[in-house]
């Protein structure tokens, strides 16, 4: 004898909120690896931070020779590109997990204020790369001094 379930539509709305939240936490919240696709390409995270003379900028790149690396300014944009390469193809087995990204990957960011490029460096240890980028003198707030008289 078959049971008869009675239909339940919120039952039904909360499977698909919870669907719904799922879908964004994995996709904006939580991405699932340090490139993440966007229009055929990946797109690596940034630290971004200000001081009162500098910009910073880190960025995790394991993997990535700093040769194979590509930083530009342009106006206000800062783009790092580059490209990671499998080191060789396993002819022997199955793979049972492959998570680790190969391809381009590329990265556009505005930056809260004009830089001198002159004066820009760029370091790259441990897989870590750290941009320390100066500001325009013209940009840096300057103290006028008060003379009482």
């Amino acid at each position: 004898m078959a049971n008869l379930v009675r239909w339940d539509p919120v039952r039904d709305m909360v499977s698909l909120r919870e669907a719904m939240d799922r879908l964004f936490e994995e996709s904006f919240v939580r991405p699932r690896s340090w490139l993440a696709p966007t229009e055929g390409m990946a797109t690596l995270a940034l630290d971004l931070f200000e001081s009162e003379d500098d910009v910073t900028v880190r960025a995790s790149i394991p993997g990535v020779k700093p040769e194979d690396i590509d930083i530009s300014i342009t106006g206000d944009v800062l783009t790092i590109k580059g490209e990671t390469s499998e080191e060789k193809e396993e002819k022997t087995g199955n793979y049972r997990l492959r998570e680790r990204r190969y391809g381009a990957f590329q990265r556009s960011v505005s930056l809260p204020t004009l830089i001198d490029t002159s004066k820009a460096t760029a370091e790259f240890e441990n897989g870590v790369l750290t941009l320390t980028l100066p500001k325009v003198e013209e940009v840096k707030p300057k103290s006028i001094k008060i003379k009482a008289k």
